[in-house]
């Protein structure tokens, strides 16, 4: 049996989150600084929006008071209507559309973007009856809404993201900027 071979018992199977998604990052999203947002994209093309790690509303304690999918007097996110297997209805989003604003108990307002072009498939209601759920678990039930990308552009939404790798080397670099004496 010496071609059996032997497996870390400490050793982590990776998560649902890390097996079937890619990871994809904004940074600084509309030159705000450390406001990043994350697109993780299954392989089915479906697009999950989340915050990043690094986002502010995720930093220092901070606490949640409200959170709007009304983006104006006239367009709700929440008006949403998806039906179908081609999910005809909803509403089509380009990179900058905003998708909800989230609102911190310190009275900071924060926008968080599509990111991606696409039709918004959902959002997530359960954040609003608990937004708890954005800050304690903000890549699986604390997301923000569901985009699927065209077709024809799905591989291409990418080319304006960051990877993992590049998204860490732009963290470090704040990171060490922020810590340089002024």
């Amino acid at each position: 049996m010496d071609c059996v071979e032997e497996q870390d018992p400490k050793a982590k199977a990776p998560s649902v989150i890390d097996r079937y998604y890619t990871r994809w990052f904004r940074a600084d999203m509309k030159e705000k600084p450390c406001e990043d947002h994350c697109i993780m994209q299954h392989s089915n093309r479906l697009c999950v929006v989340t915050l990043a790690e690094t986002h502010p509303i995720l930093q220092n304690g901070r606490a949640i008071k409200s959170i709007n999918y009304r983006i104006t007097n006239c367009c709700s996110r929440l008006n949403n209507k998806v039906s179908g297997k081609s999910k005809k209805g909803g509403q089509f989003l380009t990179e900058f559309a905003p998708l909800c604003r989230i609102t911190c108990t310190d009275e900071t307002e924060y926008t968080i973007y599509s990111c991606i072009r696409g039709r918004l498939l959902e959002v997530n209601e359960s954040i609003l009856e608990k937004p708890t759920l954005l800050l304690e678990k903000p890549s699986t039930e604390g997301y923000i809404a569901v985009i699927l990308p065209k077709f024809e552009e799905c591989k291409t939404i990418t080319k304006d993201l960051l990877s993992r790798e590049e998204f860490e080397s732009v963290v470090s670099k704040r990171t060490v900027a922020q810590s340089l004496p002024s």
